[in-house]
């Protein structure tokens, strides 16, 4: 996110002073498509590269010029997730950084419970079933990354989150029934919080036959960097910013949050689901 804000700022420079990608990439030894992926923030900047943008986009005022050289420097600084660097794939670390700088976060999915929203117990579960062939070792280091997105929400200015599951994800009992029932009780709590909203889409509505799959949109803070619509798959992932593809995935979820059982509806639906499926332990023993 710091490197597309980085970009765009380098882009609005260039654009005022009138030079084209071409004349800009002479200007650091490189090329218009090199200009192209700095702006777009698909690349780190090198500091030499940077002051000569800025040079020759007329800015020479040494105390902006230091505040551009400490945006590119933090730009370029590795993540909290860095440490998982050795199994995490690169198009998921580029999610892992737009989340962690997002100040709106929608998400619809139809299988599970959200991957923001699952405790410990759950995410495990779910992830051996995901990776039946890593060892235990493996798969807690994946649930720990999963815990730890989930920090976004302690933070004194934390995002809001807008979530909408379908009502058969809620019902499926990944992991046996206790885990699945504290699931239950952990999104009672978080459904409370005045930064979090979910809805769940009943099962008569069709859900996935809404939506083609689960997908989730980021909306930043900074004015001038787009919406961007994630799509999660097996071995790679798709991210889409151009303004077709989010006018038509943004109509989709304004659709499913129409569809869903209002968000004031959502904490009788989790409890008459719970109540509904109680582990037997926790059921009063029957008199005969």
């Amino acid at each position: 996110m710091l490197r597309m804000m980085l970009g765009g700022r380098l882009r609005r420079l260039r654009e005022a002073s009138g030079l084209s990608r071409e004349e800009a990439g002479a200007s650091i030894r490189g090329s218009d498509s090199k200009i192209s992926r700095l702006e777009l923030g698909r690349t780190g900047f090198r500091e030499r590269d940077l002051f000569d943008l800025l040079t020759a986009y007329g800015v020479t005022d040494p105390t902006e010029r230091e505040e551009f050289r400490e945006l590119a420097r933090q730009a370029n600084a590795s993540g909290w997730w860095h440490r998982d660097s050795d199994w995490l794939p690169k198009w998921f670390d580029t999610y892992l950084g737009l989340e962690q700088a997002a100040r709106l976060i929608r998400v619809y999915e139809p299988r599970a419970v959200p991957e923001l929203l699952q405790t410990h117990d759950y995410a495990s579960a779910l992830l051996s079933l995901a990776h039946p062939d890593e060892s235990g070792e493996s798969i807690e280091r994946r649930v720990a990354l999963r815990m730890d997105r989930q920090q976004i929400f302690d933070r004194a200015d934390p995002p809001h989150a807008w979530l909408i599951v379908d009502e058969a994800a809620l019902r499926r009992p990944i992991g046996g029934s206790a885990v699945w029932h504290d699931q239950l009780d952990h999104l009672l709590r978080v459904a409370a919080r005045s930064n979090i909203t979910v809805q769940v889409l009943a099962d008569h509505v069709g859900g996935p036959a809404v939506a083609d799959g689960a997908f989730t949109m980021l909306r930043f803070a900074e004015p001038d960097l787009p919406d961007i619509v994630y799509l999660q798959q097996l071995t790679s992932a798709l991210y889409l910013d151009k303004g077709s593809d989010l006018g038509a995935y943004r109509a989709v979820a304004n659709r499913l949050s129409v569809l869903a059982a209002p968000p004031e509806y959502t904490t009788g639906l989790l409890e008459a689901l719970r109540e509904r499926h109680k582990p037997i332990l926790d059921r009063p023993l029957r008199e005969d």
